[in-house]
């Protein structure tokens, strides 16, 4: 836009003088702008995102095509198809536990970040301001990129939003700031996706050297708020949010946190049916059994949020309860589990003729098709690619609530693996478990990544995701962040707690279903507190309470599927086995919080688990009102 003076902005001055050097800048008016440029230019549709590097010649990062429902854009190498959980790096002196870029390349990022401008000022770039979180809870950002790579720039336009040259008035004055420059993966980092933060008193830089969105575009802006929050003492939360309407007109909010993996965006999806209208509760891993379900009639879902969570101060108005909002204007939704058309007729038909064009990734289509979530690419001949993604815009998701809510049930999710007497694992959490405020404040220290984690390059064993569950995206000290949430927890006494597994319960494998018949349940429950009599402590101290029965619309549940122990292809020493790998993993974990600036309550939770306290110490320490 020819009349546009980003000079006037206030802009950073390093970012400034990138803009200026630069032969071209590109400020989009709209997102049909970006879109042309993404694929190649208007008329054109597909585009190769290609970059010239010393001694290795050009190198194809990313291929582009138009479809039309959106932009699909694939990567060539199946490591770049999600997100690699070592990516980040700090550069600065501020307090942090995250590796620093000097510990781990052995220099300082100084001379990198000159060389990164340098490179930069010589590209056509494209430039916009978007607002991290929500205007007045958030902070303003800048991303600057290689005109190129403009569907990365689209991707994150689509998932902060952005603001076009006429919103951007004279208060815009961005302290984050993205600067993306690919090559430099292949140059400083042998391959591998790199995210290098730099923070400073009233800015924070983070540099992308790669173009898959997850580490940057989307957790890496999550670290700007987390950065934020630590200063103003307040939690940007990994979950998502819904309101369930029961047949009733009960309204119950779960916000369900979780590792990536751990059922966020399921949460927000419609229970999967069978041809025959019935839910497959699981299939028996040993016996080949398969347990179903019939309930007519599921709650209506009216979705929140996604993936991120604003616990922010000015939002806080219901005495000892939570209240929450989006921090984001899109979500990055996995389809790895839509393998057919009309495993979730929702979201199928919402992403394939949706009112706004949307962008995918990871999926398999051809310029001028139509892009379809189930048609996923093949990491190998044979093999799915495990993370295909699709964003999608909060404006045009059905039933989508803007305001502030507050929230009655926080869930936790883990992916489990399947136990059997053969092979006890820690797959022993019921279909799902109530939970002590202190004990929840545990598993969100631990915040165990679980089995088969289709989000990220996998690991062996099993690692935690760290505190939150967003330990990942955080740049400071775990230990801030272990006190600001049971800070939380403390304050919001009235929030009930469960633990939910998903994959498996014992020897049943049954995908995402246990979150989904514990949301049926609890929704139509309401706020009514437990009998006594219908729970008992679980086998296992660090799963709180279980069921003694449930019953949905009439139907029962088995109790095998609440209390684990009971299957017979597990057992009592089974379970034990796969209780002593959750000790043994809560010990190595919280080992690193047990430290003396952790608040006295903390240290006081954490010993009673090193000391294999029962339920009702862990409710003392932390009575629920």
């Amino acid at each position: 836009m020819n009349s546009f003076d980003w000079t006037k902005l206030n802009l950073p001055k390093d970012a400034k003088d990138v803009l200026i050097k630069a032969p071209r800048v590109i400020w989009p008016t709209d997102a049909a702008e970006l879109i042309d440029l993404a694929c190649g230019g208007p008329g054109l549709d597909e585009f190769e995102v290609r970059y010239d590097v010393p001694e290795k010649g050009s190198i194809l990062e990313a291929t582009v095509a138009r479809v039309r429902n959106g932009v699909v854009a694939n990567y060539p190498e199946p490591y770049m198809r999600r997100r690699d959980p070592d990516c980040m790096v700090i550069a600065d002196d501020l307090p942090t536990d995250k590796p620093t870029f000097k510990d781990r390349f052995g220099y300082e990022f100084t001379s990198l970040r000159d060389e990164t401008f340098q490179w930069l000022s010589h590209q056509p770039l494209v430039a916009f301001g978007f607002v991290a979180g929500r205007k007045g809870l958030g902070v303003d950002g800048l991303m600057i990129a290689p005109a190129n790579a403009a569907f990365f720039a689209y991707a994150l336009a689509q998932l902060q939003g952005f603001q076009t040259p006429e919103e951007l008035a004279d208060e815009f004055e961005p302290h984050a700031v993205i600067y993306v420059a690919p090559p430099f993966r292949h140059t400083r980092f042998d391959g591998k996706q790199m995210v290098v933060h730099n923070r400073t008193a009233n800015l924070h830089e983070m540099f992308a050297y790669n173009l898959y969105p997850g580490p940057s575009a989307k957790k890496g802006v999550y670290g700007f708020l987390i950065n934020l929050g630590e200063k103003e003492r307040w939690i940007t939360a990994h979950c998502s949010v819904v309101q369930v309407i029961t047949p009733y007109d009960n309204v119950v909010t779960i916000m369900h946190e979780g590792a990536s993996g751990g059922g966020k965006s399921e949460m927000l999806e419609q229970v999967h049916r069978e041809p025959d209208g019935r839910l497959l509760l699981g299939r028996n891993v040993v016996t080949g059994e398969r347990r179903h379900l019939e309930i007519s009639r599921t709650c209506d879902l009216h979705p929140v949020t996604d993936d991120m969570a604003l616990c922010h101060p000015k939002i806080q108005d219901a005495p000892k309860y939570l209240r929450v909002t989006d921090a984001e204007n899109a979500w990055f939704v996995r389809v790895n589990h839509i393998r057919d058309y009309g495993t979730d007729p929702h979201l199928e038909k919402l992403t394939a003729q949706p009112p706004e064009p949307i962008v995918f990734m990871n999926i398999d289509a051809v310029p001028k098709s139509r892009a379809l979530i189930w048609e996923h690419i093949e990491d190998a001949p044979g093999k799915p690619c495990p993370n295909p993604r699709v964003i999608m815009p909060r404006q045009i998701v059905p039933n989508v609530v803007d305001e502030a809510v507050t929230v009655d049930i926080r869930s936790f999710g883990v992916r489990t693996p399947p136990c059997t007497k053969e092979n006890p694992t820690y797959g022993i959490i019921g279909l799902f478990h109530l939970l002590p405020p202190s004990l929840a404040w545990l598993w969100r220290l631990v915040a165990p990544r679980g089995f088969a984690n289709p989000s990220i390059v996998d690991k062996e064993g099993m690692s935690s995701e760290g505190v939150g569950s967003y330990w990942p995206f955080a740049t400071g000290r775990r230990i801030d962040q272990a006190n600001l949430l049971l800070e939380q927890f403390e304050n919001t006494r009235k929030v009930r707690y469960i633990l939910t597994p998903n994959q498996h319960v014992g020897a049943w494998e049954t995908g995402f279903m246990p979150q989904w018949i514990a949301r049926e349940y609890l929704a139509r429950r309401g706020s009514a507190k437990f009998k006594p009599d219908s729970l008992q402590p679980a086998r296992c101290p660090l799963l709180g309470s279980a069921l003694f029965q449930l019953q949905v619309e009439g139907r029962m549940v088995p109790r095998w599927f609440l209390q684990v122990n009971t299957q017979p292809e597990v057992g009592d020493e089974a379970y034990d086995k796969g209780a002593q790998q959750l000790y043994d993993f809560f010990a190595t974990q919280l080992a690193k919080f047990n430290k003396d600036d952790l608040a006295p309550l903390g240290r006081q939770i954490i010993q009673c688990c090193l000391d294999r306290g029962n339920v009702q110490q862990y409710d003392a320490l932390m009575p629920q009102q």
